[in-house]
């Protein structure tokens, strides 16, 4: 194998800004360590910790690759010393802890998942992140049960649409907000029983109205600020707040009294900086109970967009503008011609 041929192509912020600083490096092909598969990149999901990370918010965990991207799709080209979980050539999708738009990655092999029946490499590319981050969060951490209703916040993005979509499969209710009532109306189209459109309604009302008073047993919140005394108000008693970003602000003024009348629990939880470990056994329960529903067809990623590896930065206007409905992703050219 030529020098040339062990190149490759990765794309990284130049410096903390916008999406004008995303560029290619060509780099040596990462190898491989015990335990871990390289995977031959066909397609990126687009994420918002990426974002974080290009304007230089979301410091790269110790050991991972500075490129962005956290999850991707494709072919397992090699196997470091006893990666024996997914053969030679088979095809996976997998969540990353950074590197994952370019052309090959690197991988924990326990983090890594066969793509299953139906799903494209670009529709499987855009499960890893955020069905690890719903699962753990709405399902695990928020114990959403059949019959219980969910609460989620920014219904459209890729985070709201695999919610929705999931947390109908198992037989929740789902109410979402969303920025438009264009867009809380294709929140109900992807299955949520009521989509609201936060600027122009107060979706505590409308949450009480829709549950005859309950309110919501689990809510899903990356706004934080103003929305943190919100969600109680819309929680039901013993409901469970599930935090995952903090999108108006990370510190808010709360009164205490709801969380002991109504039993509230507020919990939150990171992704990125877990364990390979940790994350295998998301990576498990996931292939257990929600692997079957990808295969029958009964949960799908959105897609909102596709753009080749080279048009990074557009792939990154287009979430910045948050114009989007589902998922972003990027292709290396095997699974797209641009």
């Amino acid at each position: 194998m030529s020098g040339q041929a062990e190149m490759m192509r990765v794309v990284v912020a130049t410096r903390p800004g916008g999406p004008e600083v995303l560029g290619i490096e060509m780099r040596p092909r990462p190898v491989p360590a015990e335990g871990q598969i390289l995977i031959k990149v066909e397609a990126a999901g687009v994420n918002r910790p990426d974002v974080l990370q290009r304007m230089g918010h979301y410091p790269v965990p110790p050991g991972a690759s500075d490129a962005l991207g956290l999850e991707v799709a494709g072919e397992v080209a090699s196997r470091g010393a006893n990666a024996t979980r997914h053969a030679l050539g088979a095809r996976v999708m997998a969540l990353l802890p950074g590197g994952g738009y370019a052309d090959y990655c690197v991988v924990d092999e326990r983090n890594a998942l066969p793509i299953p029946a139906g799903l494209t490499a670009i529709e499987a590319a855009a499960v890893p992140e955020t069905y690890f981050t719903v699962w753990t969060n709405v399902f695990d951490r928020g114990a959403l049960k059949s019959g219980e209703t969910l609460l989620v916040h920014g219904g459209t993005s890729g985070i709201g649409t695999t919610a929705i979509t999931l947390a109908k499969a198992f037989g929740a209710r789902v109410v979402a907000t969303a920025g438009s009532d264009d867009k809380a109306r294709r929140c109900e189209q992807l299955g949520a029983d009521l989509g609201v459109n936060y600027r122009t309604e107060d979706f505590v009302t409308r949450t009480m109205a829709a549950t005859a008073g309950r309110g919501a047993d689990v809510i899903l919140d990356m706004v934080g600020g103003d929305y943190v005394e919100r969600n109680y108000a819309a929680a039901a008693m013993e409901g469970r707040i599930v935090q995952i970003a903090y999108i108006q602000g990370q510190k808010a003024a709360i009164d205490l009294r709801p969380i002991m009348q109504k039993r509230l629990i507020h919990t939150g939880s990171t992704l990125r900086p877990r364990s390979p470990t940790e994350k295998a056994v998301i990576a498990d329960a996931l292939q257990a109970k929600v692997w079957p529903l990808l295969e029958a067809g009964r949960c799908k990623p959105i897609i909102d967009s596709v753009f080749p590896l080279t048009e990074a930065a557009k792939a990154h206007q287009r979430i910045d503008s948050s114009a989007h409905v589902g998922k972003i992703v990027l292709t290396t050219g095997s699974a797209f011609s641009a």
